[in-house]
Order: structure tokens, then sequence, then C-alpha cells
């Protein structure tokens, strides 16, 4: 089994981000040009922040790639952090003299400053903030265009859609699953209704007058999947499993369902089920609908996943929260760091980027291979002795 394993550090306001990704097969082609693309997409999204204007995000492949082919040894990913100059004092390695700058002492209800700073016994939040800041997303980004890649050259594709911010919800269908991206990166928030869209900037326009932030929900696709990626076998080998964890360790994501999901739970076995036709072909089967989202019993079925996630309002209000000086043990507002209103959208592209990673190991856990040379093969073999299920138009 060839382990796809990618490890990250850096904090929010340090000199920068790092990534490692080991596993990829030698011989796919990547350029630092493929990375930005998917970089400059997480920043899209109305209720961003000035750091998105600040960062340029742009990443430097430092090691694993030679005259953009990968050569199959670890590939080591940079971001500087651009802000870092109006930091470097206050997060710097070497040891201070004084009192640190920026110190945080007041926990933001909802963010890890307070657990975080238990459990690892520090008197200065900001150690716990810098590191779970969602700035780390930026080189999971980085890594995963790297495994999207690798599953565009097998026909695999992944896209999003926001269909909920605050109490406003997107109810148009999402049409042409190759068109996805194209219409949703195209409005302010990635929703494909414009009506909608202009509904959720509102929203946000409001939510931002009262210092208040917005939550939401965003959904994430991938098609062109063979059947059988994923194993009933194992509990740590069921593909939804490994989906629902990827999608938990985004910050702020409360909730993952997949096909009907929390649906399923009020729906009759007679509608929550895809029932199976004959297929166009001799031996293969088709399905009028696609409930599932794609898996039964912890495998693909070949019809496109459909993951849904649910993101919590931004921890960071302007109009802060009541909280605690923990120095004193006296009630006190909140720490305001500089923060998001919603960042809904960016969460979608981020989704994307964690399930590339996801399917980009249960491919080589499938079909392996220390190159491409040998992994295009093994996927193009298999996709014809087991045949997925497609749609079929209603008999």
């Amino acid at each position: 089994m060839t382990q796809l394993r990618y490890l990250t550090a850096g904090e929010s306001h340090g000199k920068a981000l790092v990534g490692i990704l080991e596993g990829v097969p030698a011989g796919l082609g990547i350029t630092a040009e493929e990375l930005h693309v998917e970089l400059r997409r997480r920043k899209l999204g109305h209720g961003r922040g000035a750091r998105q204007k600040m960062e340029d995000d742009a990443c430097e492949i430092l090691s694993g790639v030679r005259h953009g082919r990968t050569l199959g040894s670890p590939i080591a990913l940079l971001i500087p952090n651009r802000d870092w100059r109006n930091w470097s004092e206050i997060m710097q390695s070497e040891p201070f003299e004084g009192d640190a700058r920026r110190k945080l002492e007041v926990p933001r209800p909802g963010h890890a400053d307070y657990v975080g700073g238990q459990k690892y016994r520090h008197t200065d939040m900001r150690n716990v903030l810098e590191r779970a800041s969602a700035r780390e997303t930026a080189i999971r980004v980085a890594l995963a265009a790297v495994a999207r890649k690798l599953l565009r050259e097998l026909g695999i594709q992944i896209g999003s859609r926001v269909i909920r911010i605050g109490e406003v919800i997107d109810t148009a269908a999402t049409g042409d699953l190759n068109k996805l991206n194209e219409r949703a990166d195209a409005t302010a928030v990635r929703c494909v209704d414009a009506q909608a869209a202009g509904a959720m900037v509102q929203a946000i326009e409001a939510a931002k007058k009262a210092g208040d932030t917005l939550g939401g929900v965003f959904e994430v696709y991938a098609w062109g999947l063979p059947l059988g990626l994923g194993s009933h076998v194992h509990w740590d080998r069921r593909i939804e499993g490994l989906i629902a964890q990827a999608f938990m360790s985004l910050n702020a994501i409360k909730g993952v369902e997949i096909g009907l999901g929390f649906g399923a739970a009020g729906t009759p076995g007679s509608r929550a089920h895809d029932e199976l036709f004959p297929g166009v072909e001799a031996g293969t089967v088709a399905a009028k609908t696609n409930r599932s989202g794609g898996i039964d019993g912890g495998i693909t079925t070949g019809q496109p996943l459909v993951i849904r996630a649910a993101m919590k309002p931004i921890a960071t209000l302007m109009s802060a929260l009541h909280s605690v000086r923990l120095s004193t043990g006296e009630p006190a507002d909140a720490h305001v760091e500089r923060s998001d209103v919603c960042a809904v959208p960016a969460a979608a592209v981020i989704g994307e980027s964690l399930l590339a990673l996801v399917l980009a190991q249960a491919v080589l856990d499938k079909f392996g291979g220390d190159s491409m040379e040998e992994l295009l093969p093994r996927f193009e073999e298999w996709s014809r002795a087991a045949p997925a299920v497609t749609s079929t138009p209603d008999r």
C-alpha cells in the first residue's frame, strides 16, 4: 500500500507556512502555477478580512519536483507570510526579554484559546491562537493541489458550492458538475444562484455592521470516480469515515453529511435507497437516484460523491462576547483579533482540497504504483473490469 502522508507547520503570523507531502508517484506533471490557482480560489468570498489582500500566498516548491515532474520523493512546499514583517518581534523564535506584545489573556468563546492554553499550560494564549488559526489551511490547499492533479490525470474531478449563509439558502439546481466551479467562482459568495448570492452578501454586510459573524453550509462533489475505493472490511477503511474525519479537521466545521445525510433519518427505506436497474451495456447497472451520495457500505459506487458540511460562525466578533481575564479571574470582553465576518465560501474550496487528499490516498491504496506509468494502466484496467454504477433516466 502506498501511503500518502502530509505534515504542515507554521503559525498565522509566523515567518512562513511549510508543508511536506510524501507518497506521490513519480512522473506526475505539476507546476507552482497549478498550486497558485487553488490558493487564489481559497481567497474568494465576500466577508473575508483584510489579511486576504495582504497575503499573496506565493507558494514555492522546495523539493520533490524536477523539470515539472514529481520524483517520487517527498514534496516540500513553502508559503511565506508577508505580514511577518509586522510581527517579527512578537513572533520571534529567539528568547525575548520583558513583557511580550499582543499577549492574549482573555479567551474567545468558541475558539481554542482557553482549552489549548490549559492543555499546554500557556499563560499567553497567543501560543494557541497562532497555530489554531485557519491560516494553516493555505498550505493544506497547496499540498492538496498536487493530489487534485493526480486525480485529474485519472479523470476524477472535484467541485463545490455554497448552499447556505446565515438564514439565506440557495435552492438552485447544481446543474452540470463540469461547470460547477466556474459558476460558483463567478459569484461573490460561491453559490450558483445570483439572487441568493445577493441576499447572502446583504446578510454578511448586516452582520459586519452589527459586529457579528455568520456561518453556513457548503457542498463538495467528486465525479469520474471508479467503483471500489474504500472497504467494508474494517472500520478505518470505510471511505465515508475518512471523508468525515478530513472535513471535521477543518476549522469551525461542526457537522458533515453524505448524500441524504440527516434527511435519511426521517425518510422511509423505500425512498432512502438507490434502486438498481440494468445499465446500457450488458453486465452493468444503473440508478435513477444518488441518495447514498456515491457511497454504499464504505465503498464508492462510481456515482458522484456528495458531501455537505456545516460551518459555525467565526469565533472572533468585533462586538466581543463575555469572557474572563485569566490572570485576575475578573469578567472581561473577549479578545478581538483581525478576522473574517464570513469564511464559508473559502471553506468550500478548502473542503475540495481535503476531499482530494482523501481520494488520492484511496486511489493509491487500491491501485498502488511508484510511478504514474504504473498507476494509470492499473486504474484503467479496473475501470473496465468493474464498471461504475451509472445514472439512468426514468423508465
